[in-house]
């Protein structure tokens, strides 16, 4: 396999542009750049400026490149349509001038990638990570956010060239085994693919190597978590919020956790997936003190267990 392992915001708990305990952007590119990446995503749509000369420019001076860009947003209502319509050409108009990355032999499609993941539901965020008591969207609402996809998925395709990649995330409509089955059964392959995350398959409940293995031939893009085991088990137990267990410690670095990673390989191995995978480890930004030492020790552990 020849695997390229990248970072992502999130590991410095950006996830909400309105969170006022960010750090600046600069700052993210800088330490992802020291713990060894050799690139990250973009982040929540407005973290990054989406001014192709101030970004491109950082991320030349940090020997940086993007992997990705992210509508990480309602998917669902029908008010929101034209703003999902708006992310993608402002994101994907950015992508297409940044410096593209190496392509693979035998990867599927061309990096950046645009992930697209649903958020935003309260009655959701509860239930993150309980298919047995969380409420399903009725059929006409989930048709609106399959056309929603679906369209951004073929603008961003036809104008701009930008694979788009569905992302099941825990705490939005798109989590669980059967509505990742769903909606692969909604939307073709030739239309999106899928971006699995191992972190976010454990927290709804799948075994993240069995996952991989039954959806090898949507799979576009790999996301890289690991999970505390003791946290997840008290937080499992809690009425909360996805964020508020991130903010707990739910997430830690690869190789401190309940995941698999020989089995994880040995999976990407057998489906023959090459090309890219983002490391991620959400947290409350108001915990920064460890992210490049946890970062580093996330991209140390992979290399150690044949992620080079």
């Amino acid at each position: 396999m020849t695997l390229h392992i990248m970072s992502a915001p999130c590991c410095w708990g950006v996830d909400d542009v309105r969170n006022p305990h960010l750090p600046d952007w600069t700052q993210v590119l800088r330490e992802a750049s020291a713990a060894g990446y050799q690139g990250l995503e973009l982040g929540p749509y407005g973290y990054m400026p989406l001014d192709v000369g101030r970004t491109g420019q950082a991320l030349e001076q940090h020997g940086l490149r993007i992997v990705a860009g992210t509508i990480f947003d309602d998917l669902v209502s029908p008010a929101n349509a034209a703003s999902l319509l708006r992310q993608t050409h402002e994101i994907c108009g950015l992508l297409r001038e940044l410096p593209r990355l190496p392509t693979e032999a035998g990867q599927r499609f061309a990096a950046p990638y645009l992930v697209v993941m649903d958020w935003g539901h309260e009655e959701r965020d509860y239930a993150a990570g309980h298919p047995e008591r969380a409420p399903r969207l009725a059929p006409a609402d989930w048709t609106r956010m399959v056309d929603h996809v679906r369209q951004i998925a073929e603008l961003s395709w036809r104008e701009y060239g930008i694979r788009t990649v569905i992302h099941p995330h825990a705490g939005g409509y798109i989590e669980f085994s059967d509505e990742i089955e769903q909606i692969l059964r909604d939307i073709p392959h030739e239309v999106a693919g899928l971006c699995l995350d191992t972190g976010h398959a454990y927290y709804a409940g799948m075994d993240p190597v069995a996952t991989l293995l039954r959806h090898a031939d949507r799979l576009d893009y790999v996301h890289f978590k690991d999970i505390d085991r003791q946290v997840y088990e008290r937080v499992m137990g809690q009425r909360i919020r996805f964020f508020e267990a991130c903010a707990a410690g739910v997430m830690c670095p690869i190789g401190r956790g309940v995941l698999d990673y020989d089995g994880i390989r040995e999976a990407l191995h057998e489906i023959g997936y090459q090309g890219y995978i983002t490391v991620e480890q959400e947290r409350d930004p108001r915990n920064s003190g460890s992210v490049l030492a946890d970062v580093k020790a996330s991209r140390d552990f992979l290399r150690g267990v044949g992620f080079n």
